[in-house]
């Protein structure tokens, strides 16, 4: 076992196990905000085991996963809108964590995969797991101001 692989053990074992918790109890507007934060620990974990088994193909997967993510969440924001308007979640502190933690996961595998393509496609992942998941935050705590409901 490797570092790479010892922190996707960490990272799946608190971060997912924590979701997983929040998404089997407690009030609704907590079950969405872990359902959002699962899909943003998994995508880092998958760019460090990717790193710590050699595999190319787990960039792959991250890449679906980033983009894929909050479109899920937007979609729960979505259809559950009229009961989370009456008590939304706040968030944000979660939002910002899990948001570092892709960024330097992110910059950690890129400064060992070196410039290539390879980073290219590492920095889309981490700009599009970082924003997407301020983007379905934001969109769970009510929205953006001046916009209407479609």
């Amino acid at each position: 076992m490797n570092g790479w692989i010892l922190a996707a053990t960490v990272a799946l074992g608190t971060g997912l196990g924590t979701a997983l918790w929040g998404v089997a109890t407690g009030p609704l507007r907590r079950r969405v905000v872990a359902q959002n934060m699962s899909t943003a620990l998994a995508c880092p974990a998958l760019l460090l085991l990717s790193q710590g088994y050699a595999r190319p193909s787990y960039v792959d997967l991250a890449l679906v996963l980033a983009l894929l993510g909050p479109v899920g969440t937007l979609v729960f924001a979505r259809l559950l809108a009229d009961d989370l308007a009456d008590d939304p979640p706040r968030a944000w502190g979660v939002t910002w964590v899990v948001a570092g933690f892709g960024a330097v996961v992110v910059g950690a595998v890129c400064a060992a995969t070196g410039p290539s393509p390879e980073m290219v496609k590492l920095l889309v992942i981490g700009a599009l797991l970082i924003g997407g998941n301020v983007l379905a935050s934001r969109a769970l705590s009510g929205g953006f101001p001046g916009a209407g409901r479609g």
